[in-house]
């Protein structure tokens, strides 16, 4: 296979590990152990690069028991051992950065009360949540962020940013795809807002934007990455022009000048395992091409 420059990494190939969550890491505490590390050096290479599981930037990001956390400093430790590994075999590492807002659970963070949203609207596609003891159960309605409160949500994602650098990954994948916070701010079927976070495009888009102008200060243009789904339908996820949304979007990264933006294929809309694979459907990465100049990685089937 042909090499690749991603950002200012040269990749010996082009096959890359998509983020796949695993819920493995040691309770309390979300912290990531010796077989996360295992994980991911059985599937590094040399040159090649590998995008981790999700991992919530603070505690009412999380969406899932056991999945792992980066806003401790034992979860910094523990990527640790995952990062020596990768790099003991020459290959490198994305952290990729997660908020699940509003598909949390008040479970998973009592004392921090009802997941956040841009709205008040809860799925309602008939999928669950996950609590703390591994049960599904339906979707609470989320509590809609203030306005004021939205500067702290990007905080976190540079303080996250941060301690990725120091638990030595290569770069972050801003996850805001697959109807996590991010894309529910991004879409219009979950973002019902009337000030500068929801109504046009624009407003929609401009907490992703802050965000990865929040990370690319921490980490540099050439070590960011971000993710979207511009077809998906998993959580009650929908938007009535997704074109224009995600190919302003797109335009917006492309002239940020990013490393690389990760798009998920229709044919895997519903991000279930047993989606089927139709090969008539459009390609992500076809249709949203010209929006955005650099590299692209598609993902699904």
């Amino acid at each position: 296979m042909s090499p690749l420059r991603v950002g200012d990494l040269q990749l010996s190939h082009r096959v890359v590990l998509a983020p796949l969550t695993r819920l493995r890491s040691t309770q309390p505490g979300d912290v990531p152990n010796a077989l996360n590390a295992t994980y991911y050096q059985q599937r590094a290479s040399e040159g090649g690069l590998l995008i981790s599981e999700a991992t919530q930037i603070s505690l009412l990001g999380k969406g899932y028991p056991a999945a792992p956390g980066i806003h401790s400093g034992e979860q910094i430790e523990g990527w640790k051992l995952t990062t020596s590994a990768v790099h003991a075999k020459g290959g490198y590492i994305f952290l990729q950065l997660w908020h699940v807002g509003r598909m949390s659970h008040s479970s998973l963070h009592p004392e921090a009360g009802l997941p956040v949203a841009p709205s008040a609207i809860a799925p309602q596609d008939g999928s669950k949540a996950m609590t703390a003891d591994f049960q599904q159960v339906p979707f609470e309605t989320p509590r809609a962020l203030g306005v004021e409160e939205i500067p702290s949500v990007v905080a976190e994602y540079r303080r996250a940013a941060e301690n990725a650098e120091l638990a030595g990954f290569d770069g972050v994948e801003i996850h805001s795809a697959n109807g996590y916070l991010l894309d529910q701010f991004l879409e219009d079927k979950s973002n019902r807002r009337t000030d500068e976070y929801g109504g046009s495009i624009q407003n929609r888009a401009r907490l992703l934007l802050e965000v990865v102008d929040a990370v690319t200060q921490v980490w540099g243009k050439d070590r960011v990455g971000v993710r979207l789904s511009p077809y998906g339908t998993f959580l009650d996820m929908a938007d009535s022009d997704p074109i224009a949304l995600f190919g302003y979007v797109l335009q917006q990264l492309s002239n940020r000048g990013i490393a690389y933006v990760h798009l998920v294929e229709p044919r895997v809309g519903n991000a279930g395992a047993d989606a089927p694979i139709n090969g008539n459907a459009p390609r992500t990465s076809e249709t949203f091409r010209k929006a955005f100049k650099g590299v692209l990685i598609s993902a699904g089937g």
